[in-house]
């Protein structure tokens, strides 16, 4: 039976064919090719469209679509007499929104109906077909951020990061999801009013499972259609470049998901997988692992993160569950299985791969970031490859997250036994290229929302948080921040609503905490003190993190010209008068921000907008501010008369 064509707009008109050389089934089968895009797949062209698909293994393999009423018979595809095996063929009448599959028959005479693997669109959920589709017709227009986009982005600049799910950020009265265009109009002009250097989507890439939230990916090449085309995700992505908002995209080259229609034993056999289920299932998610060993999975891999740098526009990728790549005992025991070469536990092809990935985008596509969510003491994560590094730009910082959270659950009063937990994260701060995380895995499975995380009555709750927002944001390390965390979100983030925006309308408490975050963002971005020098341990001083009885840090934040603001936190609801704080130079201190301040719902306790120093000796300095700490509070001070 014929399916019909997918309705949309208007489709674009298709770009030139890019025949398949030598030099490119040579780069292929080597693991070296990253812009397979070009070739493989289903490319449009003036009387129809031609295809080509990696499956050595099978059979045969002809397309089935629209276009010939899915018959197997009618549109066979022929092997390249090379040894690739890669199958292509020319099929005249197929037009732009067309669905297709590949019917792959296998050596074992089965029939696999398997979506494309390099489709650039999927039909909408929960049908499974690729769709016919030319990646032209958008005209961009973010020149200006493209050009200054590596300064925008450097390791010394502010980069503070609004993590999105687009399904459930906002919905129509109806409660349905809203398109990209929707949703580029008013995440723009949010992110933008928050101050917030960069949104951080997680995974786009299409997936069958809406509420795998995209970390099961089947469409490797394709943003989901479940918000709109591949024009209205650049329409999105060109709108926020255009606003001076980068934007990160979760990447998942670590697992994917057994779907009839996906990667899965594709020709019928384990072709981007391992054949052997302690090297190719992974027990923690049910999926499938990529055979990075395998040369041709390395080519499709690195084309696909190239694909979503060059074609889209995109900033950076967070490369996800990077530690599950690493060890290949990772999520197993004993005897689940096979070590290495050298009998060790590490995943040497995976290794090879990441840093392949990553000296390919730096080189490709200057002024990108590529980001690990890595979540062990793996060595030099965000070090260089020729220095034995991983060379990711930045690495998640896991270790500051669980124990930073776990110091602020405790009842302050039990707080003094667990100070370490909160200076811990700045005797390794350094080592790597942080950046702190507070993400959508924090608020999912039980683990109840951030404010419902911190201790106390309601008060005490939104206090807690605003400390804790306060001590992240001059914490050496970039930020991150999961979607409604800004307004203190009291239940667990679901995929299946919107956010509770309604909590924020006319609430000194809610609206009080996000007015915090946006004080903080601007001034994060507006002292190079607070992130010039995030990687460099010349960018942090202490001037008391032992007074555990007192449950208070006092330090500094440096920036490379000399520039300096003080940063003392009190992590109990008493109020601290006369609080004596060492500072380097005499003078006024001007008081920058005050977490307690009434507009974002404190109590008011304060220093007046400021306070002299006086020539009293403390912390081993000859000057000292003499200071009123307010409860659960967190103060920023800079010496009056120092540039901002």
């Amino acid at each position: 039976m014929k399916m019909p064509t997918l309705k949309t707009r208007e489709a674009p008109a298709a770009r030139a064919v890019t025949a398949l050389g030598e030099q490119d089934t040579h780069l292929f089968r080597e693991g070296t090719h990253s812009r397979l895009h070009q070739t493989f797949g289903c490319h449009l062209h003036a009387t129809g469209a031609s295809f080509r698909l990696w499956a050595p293994n099978a059979r045969s393999v002809s397309v089935i679509g629209d276009f010939n009423d899915w018959n197997v018979d009618t549109d066979p595809a022929r092997a390249r007499a090379d040894g690739s095996g890669i199958w292509e063929l020319d099929v005249k009448g197929v037009e732009a929104g067309q669905r297709y599959k590949f019917a792959v028959i296998t050596q074992a005479g089965a029939r696999l109906e398997k979506a494309d693997p390099f489709a650039f669109r999927a039909e909408l959920a929960p049908g499974t077909a690729s769709v016919a589709w030319s990646l032209d017709g958008h005209a961009w227009a973010d020149g200006v951020w493209m050009a200054g986009r590596a300064t925008a982005q450097a390791l010394n600049a502010p980069m503070s990061v609004y993590e999105v799910h687009l399904g459930s950020w906002r919905r129509t009265e109806s409660g349905e999801m809203l398109d990209y265009r929707t949703m580029a109009r008013l995440l723009t002009k949010y992110v933008t009013d928050l101050g917030f250097t960069h949104v951080e989507l997680m995974p786009i890439t299409e997936h069958p499972f809406y509420g795998s939230w995209g970390y099961q990916t089947t469409g490797y090449f394709a943003p989901t259609s479940r918000y709109g085309t591949p024009q209205d995700f650049k329409f999105l992505v060109d709108t926020l470049h255009q606003a001076g908002i980068g934007v990160i995209l979760d990447w998942v080259p670590s697992h994917f998901p057994a779907d009839a229609h996906g990667l899965a034993e594709f020709d019928g056999s384990h072709l981007y997988e391992h054949a052997d289920p302690r090297q190719g299932f992974h027990p923690e998610w049910s999926s499938s692992i990529f055979n990075y060993g395998r040369n041709e999975v390395r080519s499709f891999l690195l084309s696909s993160a190239m694909f979503w740098l060059g074609e889209y526009h995109i900033d950076a990728l967070r490369v996800d569950a990077v530690a599950s790549m690493l060890y290949l005992d990772y999520s197993r025991k004993e005897g689940e299985w096979i070590p290495n070469v050298h009998g060790g536990r590490e995943n040497l092809e995976a290794i090879a791969f990441l840093r392949q990935l990553n000296e390919s985008a730096y080189r490709d596509h200057p002024g990108v970031q590529v980001i690990a969510e890595e979540s062990t003491a793996w060595p030099m994560v965000s070090r260089p490859t020729y220095i034995g590094g991983l060379g990711f730009g930045m690495k998640w910082n896991m270790g500051w997250m669980h124990d930073t959270l776990a110091y602020m659950h405790e009842d302050p009063i039990h707080r003094r036994w667990h100070h370490g937990q909160l200076t811990f994260s700045l005797a390794y701060a350094f080592n790597e290229n942080f950046m702190l995380p507070l993400s959508h895995d924090e608020v999912v499975h039980g683990k109840g929302s951030l404010i419902e995380k911190m201790p106390g009555d309601d008060w005490k709750k939104f206090a807690n948080l605003r400390l804790l927002y306060g001590h992240m944001w001059a914490h050496p390390g970039k930020k991150l921040l999961f979607m409604g965390c800004e307004f203190g979100q009291r239940r667990e983030w679901s995929h299946d609503r919107e956010l509770d925006w309604g909590l924020i309308d006319g609430s000194q408490t809610h609206g009080g905490l996000q007015r915090w975050v946006t004080d903080l963002n601007h001034l994060y971005r507006n002292e190079p003190a607070l992130h010039e020098q995030d990687f460099d341990a010349a960018g942090f001083e202490w001037i008391d993190g032992a007074d555990a009885d007192g449950s208070v840090l006092s330090y500094l934040r440096k920036s490379g010209h000399g520039d300096a603001v003080l940063v003392v936190a009190n992590f109990t609801p008493l109020p601290r008068e006369n609080y004596l704080v060492g500072v380097p130079a005499p003078g006024h201190w001007r008081e920058l921000l005050n977490s307690d301040a009434a507009i974002y719902g404190g109590s008011g306790v304060g220093n007046q907008g400021g306070v002299d120093s006086v020539p009293v000796a403390a912390h081993g300095r000859f000057h000292a501010l003499n200071l009123q700490l307010p409860p659960l509070g967190v103060l920023v001070l800079k010496i009056e008369g120092a540039a901002s």
